[in-house]
């Protein structure tokens, strides 16, 4: 399992916090999603031999967030 912390603007609220968390827990290979609102920082275990960074960053692009490089 490899580990990853996304950057996400745009998040405000107990709803955003759900669609970005709700969108990445539906990619296969993702183990478990942590959403700080606070600090923007999405937390992701993740399996890199079923789904990319990149996958994870349009996911959540998908919902409307801006995910930073």
């Amino acid at each position: 399992m490899m580990q990853a912390t996304l950057d996400v603007k745009g998040m405000t609220c107990g709803h955003c916090e759900s669609a970005v968390k709700g969108a990445l827990e539906n990619l296969e290979g993702v183990q478990t999603v942590n959403v700080n609102l606070d600090t923007g920082k999405v937390d992701v275990t993740y399996d890199d031999a079923v789904v990319t960074i990149d996958a994870m960053h349009e996911a959540v692009e998908d919902q409307g967030y801006d995910v930073v490089a």
